[in-house]
C-alpha cells in the first residue's frame, strides 16, 4: 500500500514556509543561540524577538510564570536592539522565511525600525507587532486606537517595500474585528498574526497570598492552553472579515496537532508557538508536525487546503 503525502507547507501571500509551524516572536528567539536553534530546528519559518532601535533589558525579574492552564508574563519588550537581528542574519546562512518583529515606542520609532528592515535582503518579511500589553508607562494597546492606527498604516506604505503583516492583539467584540479589518483591507497588507497575549490579567499564588511576576503589580499578559477559544474566535472573524488575499497566523494555545488543526479549519494559513514552545524548545515543531500529519492521514486529507476555513456551522 503506498502512503498518500501529506502537504502540510504554507503560503503566506506567496511566502513559502516548508511547515506550517514557526515560534510566536517572543519566545526563545532572542539570543544569536536561540536564533541559531530555530533556523536548525524543524520550524517552518523564524521570527525574531520583537526588536526596538536600541536594546533594552526589559522588565524586573520575576516577569515569566507557568501553570497548568496557561502562561502570565510581563517581559517589556527585552532585546538587543535592531541591529542585532539585522547584523546576526547577514552572518548566517539562511534556509527559511525570516519574519523580523518590530515592535517601536513610538510611531515615529516604528517608521525607523521599517526602514532599517526594508534595507537587509535577509529579511522575508516584516512582523509589525502592535499588540504588546506590558510596557511600563505605556498602557495602551496600540492596537485598540482605531483613530491612529488608519494614518499610521497609510504613512508606512509611503515607502514599505518588504512583505508586512501585523500582530495583532486579541479582540472581544464583534464590531471591533469588522472595525480593524475594514482598515486593513484598505492596505496592502500581506498577514496578521492573531492574537498576542491576553493583557491585564492576573495568577495568584495562595499559598504565598501574593502575584506570581513583579512588574505592574502582578498584572501581565496571559497565554497558553487558556487562551485557545480567544485564539479561534478572532482568528474566525477575521477571516470572514479581511481580503482573502491578507493570509492570517493563528497564535494562542496551540500545545498540539489537533489545536493546530482547529486554527487552520477557522481560517489560520500557518501557526505559531509560545507556551508550548517555552516548555519544550526547538523539539516541540517535530512533534506537532508529526500529531497534524497523524490527523490529516485520518481524515483522508492531502493538505491544509482540503480543510482551511471550512469550519462548519450546527444547522
Amino acid at each position: 500500500m503506498i502512503m498518500k503525502k501529506i502537504d502540510i507547507t504554507a503560503n503566506i501571500n506567496g511566502i513559502q514556509l516548508p511547515l506550517c509551524i514557526m515560534n510566536a516572536s517572543g519566545v526563545l528567539c532572542s539570543t544569536d543561540q536561540e536564533l541559531s536553534n530555530l533556523l536548525d530546528s524543524h520550524s517552518g519559518g523564524v521570527v525574531t524577538k520583537s526588536c526596538t532601535s536600541q536594546p533594552r533589558k526589559g522588565n524586573i525579574l520575576p516577569r515569566y510564570f507557568e501553570w497548568n492552564m496557561g502562561s502570565i508574563n510581563s517581559m517589556g519588550l527585552p532585546n538587543f536592539g535592531i541591529h542585532f537581528y539585522l547584523g546576526f542574519l547577514e552572518e548566517k546562512k539562511i534556509n527559511k522565511p525570516i519574519f523580523l518583529s518590530i515592535s517601536g515606542l513610538s510611531t515615529e520609532e516604528n517608521y525607523y525600525l521599517i526602514q532599517k528592515a526594508n534595507q537587509s535582503s535577509k529579511v522575508t518579511a516584516i512582523e509589525l507587532n502592535l499588540s504588546c500589553p506590558n510596557l511600563i508607562g505605556k498602557e495602551n494597546v496600540f492596537g485598540y486606537n482605531f483613530d491612529k492606527i488608519s494614518n499610521f498604516i497609510e504613512k508606512i506604505f509611503k515607502f514599505n517595500k518588504k512583505p508586512l503583516g501585523i500582530k495583532l492583539p486579541p479582540y472581544f467584540q464583534d464590531a471591533h474585528i469588522k472595525n480593524i479589518a475594514s482598515i486593513l483591507n484598505q492596505f496592502p497588507i500581506f498577514f496578521v498574526t492573531c492574537i498576542n497575549s491576553l493583557p491585564n490579567g492576573l495568577f495568584i499564588d495562595a499559598n504565598k497570598e501574593s502575584v506570581v511576576i513583579c512588574p505592574k503589580k502582578g498584572f501581565g499578559g496571559i497565554g497558553g492552553p487558556i487562551i485557545k477559544p480567544f485564539a479561534l474566535a478572532n482568528i474566525r472573524k477575521f477571516y470572514t472579515y479581511l481580503r482573502k488575499d491578507i493570509s492570517i497566523i493563528g497564535c494562542g494555545g496551540i500545545s498540539s496537532g489537533k489545536d493546530i488543526f482547529e486554527h487552520i479549519l477557522c481560517g489560520a494559513s500557518a501557526v505559531q508557538i509560545g507556551t508550548q514552545f517555552m516548555k519544550e524548545g526547538v523539539s516541540v515543531f517535530e512533534r506537532l508536525k508529526k500529531e497534524l500529519i497523524l490527523i490529516l492521514e485520518k481524515k483522508n486529507y492531502s493538505s491544509l487546503n482540503n480543510f482551511k476555513g471550512k469550519l462548519k456551522n450546527l444547522q
